[in-house]
C-alpha cells in the first residue's frame, strides 16, 4: 500500500471516524454467514437481496414500511461502492447501528456520496429528487428554509451536525409547503381530504390504522368543516411527541382510581412532568378527539390512547391479526378448546392445592373454633374451657399434638369444589351487573357475594358436618371410657344423604352473608384505599391486607350463624339438649346460655379467617410461579392476570432490526416512496450518481 493511500484512508478516518469493530460478536458472525452468498475460492459475500433477508426478516413486523425499502441501508453497509457487503463491512453496519445516535448517522452516511464526512446539497437534492413519489406534492428546495441551512448563493456542504438538524425540522417544512400549494384561495384552510393527503406522505409510517382511517375527522374538533394550519401544526406536534404524551399519559392513568383520565387531567400532568408547559390546548383537544372516537365518555384509558399512540395497532375492519385470528380458530377449534380446559383445569388444581395449604395452616384455631362454639352450660363449672387459649393447650396436652388436626382431611377435600364456586359464582354475577363502563352498584356487590355464598353449601355442608364431628370426638373419648374412634366414612354411612345436609339452613344462613360482607368489602378495600386500577396491580402484602380486613366484619358478624350450625352438626350427648331445628337450637342458646353465647369462638373466627386467605394466595402465587402453564412466561403467570396494558414500544430496541426501521422512519420523513427506486444496471437509483454502483454484483 503507496504512502499516498494510507495519508488518504487516514484523512477518511479521522472525518469519518473509526468503522471497523475491533472484534466481531458470534452473533454479528452468524447472522451474515446464515445470509451470504459463498462462491468457491471467493470471500462470503452478501448482495442486496441478501442484505435485505438479514437486516429485514421476513417474519417480522414491518408496519407501514414496504420490506424492498430496506434496501437503500445496503448502500451505508457497501463501503467500497462494489455492490456487494462483505463481513467487515457487515460488522461495521452492525456496529454502527448500536450508537445512540444511530438513525441519523445512517442518513448522513447515506447521503455522504464521496466518503469525507461531508453532504453536499446537489447530492441531497439529487438523491430526493430520484425517490421521491410520483404524485408527491411538491417542495421547493430554494425556499428561504433551505437557504438557512446551506446559503442563498454559495450553497455550502453540512457537517453531520448540520445535516441532522436539517433532517430533524425538514419534515415541519415540508407540512408548511403542503398546506401552502394545497391552500388554493389563500384563506388558511384546507379540506378534510387535503389534509389526510398531507399527513399520508409525510406521516404515513409512523401512525397506526387507526389514525390513518380518521384523519379526515380532525375538522370536527372546530366548529366549521374545513381544516385550519393551526389543526395541522397541533396534529404534527403531538405526533412529534408521542414519546413524551405516552409518558404523560402512563403517569396519569397510574393516579387514577379506575385508570383512566381526562382532558384536563392530561393537561395537569403534562405541567408536572414538563419544565415548560409544552402541549397546547388544542394539542390536547387533538390527542382525546381521536382517541375518544370509540368511547365518547370523556374518561380514556391507555387501551383507548394506544389505538393513537402505537404505531403497529391495526386496522379495526380487516386488520391482519384479526384475520389471523379467525383462521386460527376455524383451523384449530378443537385445539383451542382442549388448550383452554387445560388451562381451566390447570388453575383449579393450582387453587386447590392452595386452597388446601391455607386451610392446613389455620386448621387448629378451626378446631379449637369448634370446640369453644360446642361448649354448653352457662356456668364457669360445666365448662370443659374457659377460653381459646385454655382449648388449645387442653387439646394437645389430652389428644397431644395430632389431636389439632382431628377431621383435617374432610376440609383439604372440601376446599377445591368450595372456592371453585365461591369464586366462579361471584364473578359471574357480578359479570351480569357490571355495566359496560365496568361500573357496578354496591347492592348488585352483595347480591353477587350472596349468591356465591349460598351456592357453595351444596359441598361445603356434607363436608363440614363430617369434619366438626371428627373435631370434637377426641374430647368425647377423653370424658367417655371406651367411647370408639370413628372414621369419616362412618360417619357418612351413618349420616345418609340426608343426615349429611343437618343444619343446611344454619349453614345457608352463615355462608350467605358471609360472602354478601367479604366480597364487595374486599373489592372496595382494594380499589378504595390501596388504589387498585387497570394501570395499578397490588402486591401480594396489600392484597394480603384486604383480604385480611375484609375476612374480619364477615367472620365476626356471622359466627352466631357458625355456632347456631354448629350445635346443629354435632352429635349431641347424654344430658345434652337435642335441637330439632335452626329456631328451636336459637330459642334454647339464649334461654340456657345468654346472648354472649351466641359469639363463641368469635375471635377463632377471625383469627383463622385472615391468614388463611393469605396462606391461600402466597401459596397459589408461589405454585403459579414455580409451576407456569406450558406457553405462559413465568412473569406473567404471576401476576395471575393478563396485563391489558402492554408498552408501546419496541420489544427488542437493539436489534439490528429494529434499529434499521427506526433509521428508515427518519429517511421516511422525507418522502414516504424514499428507498423503493429498484437496485442494478439501468434502474432508476443510485448508480447515477458519482462513484457509485459502477460494478455492480448481481445476487444470486
Amino acid at each position: 500500500m503507496s504512502k499516498v493511500t494510507v495519508v488518504k484512508e487516514v484523512v477518511k478516518e479521522t472525518l469519518v471516524g473509526s468503522t471497523e469493530p475491533q472484534e466481531l460478536s458470534a452473533q454479528t458472525k452468524a447472522r451474515f454467514i446464515k445470509h451470504a452468498i459463498k462462491e468457491d475460492g471467493a470471500e462470503p459475500y452478501l448482495g442486496p437481496d441478501e442484505f435485505i433477508n438479514a437486516v429485514a426478516p421476513p417474519s417480522e413486523d414491518y408496519h407501514k414500511i414496504k420490506r424492498e425499502q430496506y434496501s437503500i441501508l445496503f448502500h451505508v453497509a457497501d463501503r467500497s461502492n462494489k455492490g456487494k457487503v462483505t463481513l467487515a463491512d457487515w460488522g461495521y453496519f452492525e456496529n454502527l447501528l448500536t450508537k445512540p445516535d444511530a438513525e441519523y448517522e445512517i442518513a448522513f452516511r447515506l447521503f455522504d456520496i464521496e466518503r469525507l464526512g461531508k453532504v453536499k446539497y446537489e447530492d441531497f437534492r439529487r438523491l430526493y429528487e430520484l425517490n421521491k413519489g410520483p404524485d408527491s406534492i411538491p417542495f421547493d428546495w430554494e425556499c428561504d428554509w433551505a437557504k438557512l441551512y446551506i446559503g442563498s448563493k454559495a450553497k455550502h456542504s453540512m457537517d453531520y451536525q448540520q445535516f441532522s438538524q436539517m433532517l430533524r425540522g425538514l419534515q415541519g417544512e415540508r407540512v408548511r409547503q403542503a398546506f401552502q400549494h394545497l391552500d388554493k384561495d389563500g384563506d388558511g384552510y384546507i379540506e378534510p381530504e387535503e389534509f389526510e393527503r398531507i399527513i399520508k406522505e409525510t406521516a404515513r409510517h409512523k401512525l397506526s390504522d387507526y389514525l390513518l382511517e380518521n384523519l379526515s375527522t380532525l375538522c370536527n374538533i372546530s366548529q366549521g368543516s374545513k381544516i385550519s394550519y393551526a389543526n395541522v401544526r397541533a396534529f404534527q406536534n403531538m405526533i412529534h411527541e408521542m414519546d413524551l404524551v405516552e409518558l404523560i399519559i402512563r403517569r396519569a392513568c397510574a393516579k387514577s382510581t379506575d385508570g383512566k383520565i381526562t382532558r384536563t387531567e392530561f393537561l395537569n400532568q403534562a405541567v408536572k412532568i414538563t419544565r415548560f408547559s409544552l402541549f397546547t390546548p388544542m394539542e390536547a383537544d387533538i390527542l382525546f378527539h381521536f382517541a375518544s372516537l370509540d368511547e365518547p365518555s370523556g374518561r380514556l384509558g391507555l387501551k383507548d390512547f394506544k389505538k393513537v399512540l402505537d404505531p403497529s395497532w391495526r386496522s379495526r375492519q380487516g386488520d391482519e391479526d384479526a384475520v389471523r385470528a379467525v383462521t386460527e380458530t376455524t383451523r384449530s377449534a378443537g385445539q383451542k378448546f382442549l388448550a383452554q380446559g387445560l388451562e381451566s383445569a390447570y388453575g383449579f388444581a393450582l387453587g386447590s392445592i392452595a386452597g388446601a395449604f391455607g386451610a392446613f395452616m389455620v386448621y387448629p384455631i378451626d378446631l379449637v373454633k369448634t370446640r369453644m362454639q360446642n361448649q354448653r352450660g352457662a356456668n364457669p363449672g360445666q365448662r370443659l374451657y374457659n377460653n381459646s387459649i385454655d382449648c388449645f393447650k387442653k387439646v394437645i396436652r389430652n389428644e397431644g399434638f395430632r389431636g389439632l388436626y382431628s377431621g383435617v382431611l374432610p376440609q383439604l377435600v372440601g376446599v377445591a369444589p368450595e372456592k371453585a364456586i365461591k369464586l366462579t359464582v361471584n364473578d359471574l354475577v357480578r359479570g351480569w351487573f357490571t355495566t359496560k363502563d365496568k361500573q357496578i352498584w354496591w347492592g348488585h356487590e352483595v347480591i353477587a357475594g350472596g349468591a356465591a355464598g349460598g351456592c357453595q353449601v351444596v359441598f361445603t355442608n356434607p363436608l363440614e358436618i363430617v369434619k366438626i364431628r371428627l373435631q370434637v370426638q377426641g374430647e368425647v373419648a377423653k370424658s367417655l371410657e371406651g367411647a370408639p374412634r370413628r372414621s369419616a366414612m362412618w360417619i357418612i354411612r351413618n349420616l345418609g344423604l340426608v343426615g349429611l345436609y343437618k343444619g343446611a339452613s344454619a349453614c345457608l344462613l352463615r355462608d350467605v352473608p358471609f360472602s354478601a360482607i367479604y366480597f364487595p368489602t374486599y373489592s372496595h378495600l382494594k380499589k378504595d384505599l390501596f388504589g387498585e386500577s387497570q394501570t395499578k396491580k397490588l402486591g401480594i402484602l396489600q392484597l394480603l391486607t384486604a383480604g385480611a380486613i375484609a375476612g374480619m366484619p364477615a367472620a365476626y358478624l356471622t359466627t352466631p350463624c357458625d355456632v347456631i350450625k354448629t350445635r346443629l352438626q354435632v352429635e349431641a350427648r347424654k344430658g345434652d339438649t337435642q335441637y330439632t331445628g335452626l329456631r328451636h337450637a336459637a330459642k334454647t342458646i339464649w334461654k340456657e346460655e345468654g346472648f354472649r353465647a351466641f359469639f363463641k369462638g368469635g375471635p377463632a373466627r377471625i383469627m383463622r379467617s385472615s391468614p388463611q386467605f393469605g396462606f391461600t394466595l402466597a401459596a397459589y402465587e408461589l405454585l403459579q410461579t414455580a409451576f407456569p402453564f406450558p406457553g405462559k412466561g413465568k412473569a406473567e403467570v404471576a401476576t395471575g392476570v393478563a396485563d391489558v396494558v402492554q408498552t408501546l414500544k419496541e420489544k427488542h430496541p437493539d436489534s439490528p432490526f429494529y434499529r434499521s426501521r427506526n433509521a428508515l422512519k427518519i429517511l421516511l420523513d422525507l418522502d414516504e416512496n424514499f428507498g423503493r427506486a429498484p437496485l442494478g444496471v439501468n434502474a432508476k437509483g443510485w448508480q447515477t450518481l458519482p462513484g457509485w454502483m459502477q460494478n455492480p454484483v448481481k445476487s444470486s
